[in-house]
């Protein structure tokens, strides 16, 4: 018989890793193991890899106690349909994750439960990270991409098809650059950390060491280097009218903010402060408090885990 503090089984799908563990009532990861994600592979082989990591820990001890199967996916989800069409998993569109995963012989009986990487990362740190304190949240990923969450009146708020709170793909600059997702000036293009290189290589930044990615940028930044700090303002300014828009339409407490561009701390949300007092100027709206996030690099897995255990 399965209990409440029965482990959870997680696999977290990226365009660059999948992960899996086992995962205690309490967020704290039992057993994990990695693999490197064949996105460049068709969808079976994919799919190959997830199963590997799956047989993996199928073999750790407390596999026998395992309640559910939680498992997060980059985007875009469709839980009504359990498919996932990950942008950086070409051999993934459409892809009937759920099912194939609830057909293998090592998640027999249980219950699979699919949720978008920034839905399970609101869900993991709302349970076990910042957000906890608070009903109405934010929770964003700020890396390659941007993503997000939301949590509403306590509870996950994942839309019809598992997508509400995808804040990247909020436009902010009218006439930005076209987005990948069909639009343009959306918040991805002006904040993410391949964004924030970008810019800096366009405005005539020239980094060190053949390295342009955005530490690199920061780096620059920390020593005063007028364009790097630009491009981080930037960035903080586009998170800023993003958030604000998101606070004036449905009323937030909170800003919860991990990814590894958030981890350059106040390069990133000194700015974004600053311009949120600007944009965020109806009394509702105001007065939002910005965190970093608590979970780290496993929040996708923990957050997987908490969807399953019906946050």
């Amino acid at each position: 018989m399965h209990t409440d503090a029965a482990p959870i089984a997680a696999i977290d799908i990226g365009g660059t890793k999948i992960a899996a563990a086992l995962v205690g009532g309490d967020g704290t990861l039992l057993t994990r193991t990695q693999r490197p994600t064949p996105a460049a592979s068709d969808g079976e082989t994919v799919l190959g890899a997830v199963l590997d990591a799956l047989d993996e820990l199928a073999t750790a001890p407390g596999w026998s106690e395992v309640r559910a199967l939680g498992v997060g996916s980059a985007g875009p989800v469709d839980i009504s349909r359990g498919t996932v069409s990950p942008v950086n998993i070409p051999g993934w569109r459409g892809f009937p994750i759920v099912e194939r995963l609830a057909a293998h012989p090592a998640a027999e009986g249980l219950p699979v439960v699919l949720a978008g990487d920034g839905i399970a990362v609101a869900a993991a740190e709302h349970r076990f990270g910042a957000a906890q304190p608070y009903d109405n949240a934010l929770c964003m990923v700020v890396s390659t991409g941007v993503g997000g969450g939301l949590i509403l009146n306590g509870r996950l708020h994942t839309g019809p098809t598992g997508n509400a709170g995808h804040i990247g793909h909020i436009t902010v600059d009218l006439d930005g650059d076209p987005c990948p997702c069909g639009s343009r000036g959306c918040v991805e293009q002006l904040a993410s950390g391949t964004a924030i290189a970008r810019y800096a290589l366009r405005s005539g930044w020239r980094p060190a060491a053949q390295d342009a990615s955005a530490v690199a940028v920061a780096a620059s930044a920390r020593a005063g280097d007028p364009i790097a700090l630009a491009a981080y303002e930037r960035a903080g300014q586009a998170l800023a009218a993003a958030i604000a828009a998101t606070a004036t339409l449905v009323e937030l407490d909170a800003v919860v903010i991990g990814g590894g561009v958030a981890q350059v701390g106040g390069l990133l949300l000194d700015p974004l402060r600053a311009h949120l007092r600007t944009y965020a100027a109806l009394p509702f709206a105001a007065g939002i408090t910005v965190h970093r996030a608590l979970l780290g690099t496993d929040a996708g897995l923990v957050g997987a885990a908490a969807v399953a255990m019906g946050l």
